[in-house]
């Protein structure tokens, strides 16, 4: 009968198409995996496990998947050891829920119902807020080398994928299982555009981790304006309604004309690169020689796309409060931006973020 939900808790909340977002397309090719979702205004983790049987009515498998929902997803790495733990008792012992409950009981919060008001008169005692997804400060989990892994992997390609990220386009990563590392790369992706100035861009669409995402999530991605969401799902690349950025392995590509220009590493993109990569190399040194053990790549990474995007967007303030509003090549280099390379990225700023302000670098000519 395909995936179903076997127990949950409470036992009136709705929980359609869970049964596809915990556990990935493709995963009975894999022994064991984790993944991060979105349902309705809520995030969350599950641990995948699957174990060969010998029972016929099973087809020689038994794959399951624990998992919990939470309004946010900055806490959920911490119940990733208990989830991994309850998904082989729930392999090895089917249909003994009594830890879940326990774990329920202890940790429950209230969820508000769709009138925004809470639908018990329990206290809630742990709601952050939903709508500030993105700061330093909240992280989606500890993996050893997860920044490390996602620089290494993509190479001078992030700062492809930081454009595109500013410009808060729909960005879909596709990969086959497993999915965990995955969505780590989503969450990467994301931190790539944070802002910290005050006052910028109310009216500009967040950037938004949807993590993982399948067919059944076709609907919803449908009416979305900007995301970063993985899939284990090839048919998605034939939807190009659904996504402006395809990212395959690392491969990253859009089908939009107007945006390949962004595709193109130029020598500011190097060199941005050049200093990320120095960075790390000096925290790296300072941890060896014992000097820094507090702070982490993790934070340095944040830190560094913050640093970069917040002298961009507060250049390109003060250029549209000047009085002649005119951002000059100087400008351009000043908030380490290539002036012709990084041209109609700068345009595409400007829209996206509607800030008024006249660009007069000219376009490269022969003499």
């Amino acid at each position: 009968t395909g995936n179903m939900v076997e127990w949950c808790l409470p036992q009136d909340i709705d929980l359609e198409g869970v049964e596809f977002k915990s556990m990935a397309s493709g995963s009975h090719k894999i022994q064991s995996d984790f993944i991060y979702f979105r349902k309705g205004v809520c995030f969350g983790l599950a641990c995948f496990a699957n174990m060969p049987v010998e029972s016929e009515l099973e087809r020689g498998a038994r794959m399951k998947s624990v998992g919990i929902l939470s309004p946010s997803y900055t806490l959920l790495y911490r119940y990733m050891h208990f989830l991994e733990n309850q998904v082989r008792h729930q392999l090895e012992m089917p249909g003994h829920y009594s830890h879940l409950e326990a774990f329920y009981d202890d940790k429950k919060g209230v969820l508000p119902d769709s009138k925004g008001t809470s639908n018990s008169q329990q206290p809630v005692h742990w709601l952050p807020s939903i709508h500030r997804y993105m700061y330093p400060e909240m992280k989606i989990t500890h993996p050893a080398g997860c920044m490390s892994q996602f620089i290494k992997f993509f190479g001078e390609q992030i700062l492809v994928l930081w454009k595109f990220a500013l410009l808060r386009k729909r960005i879909l990563i596709f990969s086959p299982p497993p999915v965990g590392v995955v969505c780590y790369r989503v969450y990467c992706c994301c931190c790539l555009a944070n802002v910290s100035l005050p006052g910028l861009g109310g009216t500009v669409p967040e950037s938004k981790p949807f993590f993982y995402v399948n067919v059944a999530d076709i609907e919803m991605l449908e009416t979305e304006v900007s995301y970063v969401a993985c899939t284990t799902e090839k048919i998605f690349e034939q939807k190009r309604d659904l996504y402006d950025v395809y990212v395959d392995n690392q491969n990253v590509k859009t089908h939009h004309e107007h945006l390949q220009p962004l595709l193109k590493i130029n020598n500011a993109d190097k060199e941005k690169y050049r200093r990320l990569n120095d960075q790390r190399q000096m925290l790296m040194y300072s941890q060896e020689v014992g000097e820094d053990c507090s702070s982490c790549e993790e934070d340095l990474f944040i830190l560094f796309f913050m640093e970069q995007n917040n002298r961009i967007f507060q250049t390109l303030m003060e250029v549209s409060a000047s009085q002649d509003k005119t951002l000059t090549a100087d400008h351009a280099r000043g908030m380490g931006l290539d002036p012709q390379g990084d041209r109609s990225f700068l345009m595409d700023l400007l829209e996206v973020y509607g800030i008024d302000v006249m660009l007069v670098i000219d376009n490269p000519c022969c003499t």
